[in-house]
């Protein structure tokens, strides 16, 4: 058994024994039912990934930043330059970005791992290099990746995964690099949902309008040369991996092996954007049951995560028309997931308190 199969096999669905006490836990708290809104599913999604009640406290959490370059940049889907990409490699791995401020913010490690990224990166202290090419193919002209390549993502998520736990982690959160990754995002978007290419294709990095139409047409071309193109609720014309390979990222294969290990260990993982819903849709393709470990962080600007999201039926936590990717929304929402399981422990009970509950 390969390393991607002993991981699915190793998925099971929310343990309805542990939502159960979870939820009846939440009606006997010192609040009106209901009250903590959102807050009470996510605790209660929690118990049921962790098939305990009350469920772990999700700490300490690890960011893994997974980065790769596209060979559809060649197509003009952006105005940002390839080497943006390394070099934002650097400023992680410096301290400097936005995802390293939020992590010190709430307590998150931050690891980067080059899975594709399309040039040489030298060890460096919180760098992982799990290359598997030098970036992408041109999604637009033919296959992305062989399905070699996209297993070879996939487990190096996994491994990355279980590095981390078995470091102490109890909560992931996925994070992204690379410049043109939403126009593959979009194509996975379309491949996995049946939307179509207009409907799921945003503006990225701020796109001017002419770009949009290109990077539209991009993506319509991705689906049409790779036989993906399909109606809303029509059966997918390939399988699950065949797909990812078609039209996805390095990272976004890496993304989904991420997630697939952290729904195995029964750790919770905390999707952040556009690019996290792309890879977990591919990730809920391999095992449907993996989405019951999955927290949606945040809601981004890009219209593709919305249908991700959907299509998945995780309500987001955080909407702020953030649209930066790096794992900026999962870091924000980690707090409101901590706060959720903490109802949980220190909460009292209406009997424990001696609080008289309403009548019936």
């Amino acid at each position: 058994m390969t390393i991607l199969q002993e991981t699915i096999a190793a998925i099971r669905p929310a343990d309805p024994a542990a939502v159960a006490e979870a939820r009846a836990h939440q009606d006997r708290l010192t609040k009106p039912r209901g009250a903590l809104g959102a807050l009470e599913e996510v605790a209660i999604r929690l118990a049921g990934a962790a098939a305990v009640s009350p469920p772990p406290l999700p700490v300490p959490a690890a960011l893994a930043i997974f980065a790769a370059d596209h060979g559809v940049h060649a197509r003009g889907v952006t105005p940002w330059p390839q080497e943006v990409t390394l070099q934002m490699v650097g400023n992680f791995l410096a301290g400097g970005a936005v995802a390293n401020a939020f992590a010190a913010q709430v307590g998150a490690s931050v690891t980067v791992v080059d899975v594709g990224v399309a040039a040489d990166l030298d060890p460096a202290p919180g760098l992982t290099i799990s290359k598997i090419a030098y970036g992408t193919a041109d999604l637009s002209r033919g296959p992305a990746m062989t399905p070699e390549q996209a297993v070879a993502a996939l487990e190096a998520g996994i491994a990355h995964a279980r590095g981390l736990v078995d470091g102490g982690a109890r909560c992931l959160i996925t994070g992204d690099m690379g410049i043109a990754n939403t126009t593959a995002s979009a194509a996975l978007i379309c491949a996995f949902t049946g939307h179509e290419a207009a409907a799921v294709t945003g503006r990225g990095t701020g796109i001017d309008g002419e770009t949009l139409e290109r990077k539209i047409e991009v993506v319509r071309e991705a689906l049409r040369v790779n036989g993906l193109e399909r109606g809303p609720g029509a059966a997918s014309p390939v399988s699950a991996l065949e797909t990812l390979a078609a039209v996805g990222g390095l990272e976004h294969a890496a993304i989904a092996g991420f997630v697939l290990a952290g729904a195995a260990l029964r750790v919770p993982v905390i999707l952040d954007g556009v690019i996290a819903g792309a890879a977990a849709l591919a990730a809920a393709a391999l095992a449907p049951d993996v989405v019951d470990h999955c927290v949606a962080g945040h809601r981004s600007a890009e219209p593709g995560h919305a249908a991700a999201l959907d299509h998945l039926g995780l309500r987001p936590l955080v909407e702020l028309e953030l649209r930066l990717g790096e794992g900026t929304g999962g870091l924000l929402a980690h707090p409101l997931v901590c706060a959720a399981a903490r109802v949980m422990h220190e909460v009292a009970t209406f009997d424990s308190a001696g609080v008289t509950d309403k009548e019936a």
